[in-house]
């Protein structure tokens, strides 16, 4: 007796599916039936990419101001040490 594994992959974004919306999920798994709602998923992809720009920008930015605070406490010390020389 031969066993076949079928192993499949299911993106978060299809668990968001699924958590929406079991019978829409199923469709499009199963079925192969496609959403109605092509312009609506079109727009919220692109406000999640924006949305992701806006927080990679946010991230570059506090890591910029740990580099600023970091070379401020440096400069900080220097100062303390040449004080006492």
């Amino acid at each position: 007796m031969e066993t076949t594994e079928r192993t499949e992959i299911i993106s978060a974004s299809e668990i968001g599916s699924y958590m929406f919306c079991n019978r829409a999920w199923w469709l499009k798994r199963s079925q192969e039936i496609d959403s109605a709602n092509i312009a609506e998923m079109s727009r919220g992809t692109l406000r999640h990419e924006k949305h992701a720009r806006t927080v990679r920008g946010a991230t570059v930015l506090q890591r910029a101001g740990y580099g600023l605070i970091g070379l401020a406490l440096v400069f900080i010390a220097l100062y303390f040490i040449l004080q006492i020389s």
